[in-house]
């Protein structure tokens, strides 16, 4: 071979490396994110990504065993898919939370018994599927529990947030968590609390509730304010009836839908 058809088979031999090295760099995208805290903007996209829970079984900030809602790398798969977001907040500004575009928060009339003041606001999806309510004003309630009526319960997810609100007497810091409480399937819900779901992971009802001040009331955002094991001709809806815990871990971990409204619940800002 010449010399100058040495340097030529040379240059082609170095480009064929800078191409292979340039397509080994540039590979796939990093794995899908968690939408744990929310953008500090209402338009942000779907790319937030904030750490979630933890793989494995171990107890959570309420004392009970949380499931794996996890992959086995530790990074939860669960995404929001929004594209883009708003903010909602009442006439009073006194209480605005983050939603995506497309879905609807409405006020409606709360339900009696509430404190003078207080709201509720449904959020629903396009088609009018309902997905949560804010309450606020709700008087504080402690319903007596029984052993003898007492259901196993698991939380699947619990995420602790910082919330805007002077909280009353809760028992543990805010958080976002998933429960399921055991009937003749696995009753699902999702909310923020503060309080203790059970002793030693019984309970009669799960509580989707933030104890608020004396003044203020009580305040709940999520499917369901009360979630109990459903008798067999009761109506599950809103919650999630699941036939093994892993599917409801599945459900949390994989659901764009569960991520949305994760992302939205952990907006919440509450004016004191």
């Amino acid at each position: 071979m010449t010399g100058k058809a040495a340097v030529t088979a040379l240059s082609r031999t170095s480009l064929a490396a800078a191409v292979f090295l340039l397509a080994g760099c540039s590979g796939s995208p990093a794995g899908p994110g968690w939408t744990a805290q929310p953008a500090p903007s209402a338009a942000a996209t779907s790319g937030s990504a904030a750490p979630g829970p933890t793989s494995g079984s171990a107890p959570d900030a309420s004392g009970s065993v949380q499931a794996s809602a996890s992959t086995p790398s530790g990074e939860p798969g669960g995404v929001a898919t929004a594209a883009s977001w708003k903010t909602f907040s009442d006439p009073a500004k006194t209480v605005s939370f983050d939603l995506p575009a497309d879905w609807i928060a409405q006020s409606v009339a709360p339900e009696d018994g509430v404190l003078p003041g207080g709201l509720k606001v449904e959020v629903k999806k396009p088609d009018g599927t309902f997905v949560a309510a804010l309450r606020t004003g709700l008087p504080p309630s402690s319903p007596d529990c029984p052993e003898s009526a007492r259901h196993s319960y698991t939380v699947i997810s619990s995420v602790p947030f910082e919330l805007s609100a002077q909280g009353g007497e809760g028992t543990i810091p805010p958080h976002m968590v998933y429960r399921v409480i055991q009937g003749y399937r696995y009753f699902g819900s999702y909310g923020i609390t503060n309080l203790v779901g059970g002793t030693d992971g019984q309970a009669c009802v799960l509580r989707n509730v933030v104890r608020g001040p004396a003044s203020k009331g009580d305040y709940s955002f999520g499917d369901l304010v009360n979630l109990k094991a459903f008798a067999p001709d009761e109506k599950v809806a809103p919650a999630k009836a699941f036939d093994t815990l892993g599917q409801a871990a599945q459900y949390v971990n994989e659901s764009p839908d569960f991520a949305n409204v994760q992302r939205m619940l952990m907006s919440l800002k509450v004016k004191n």
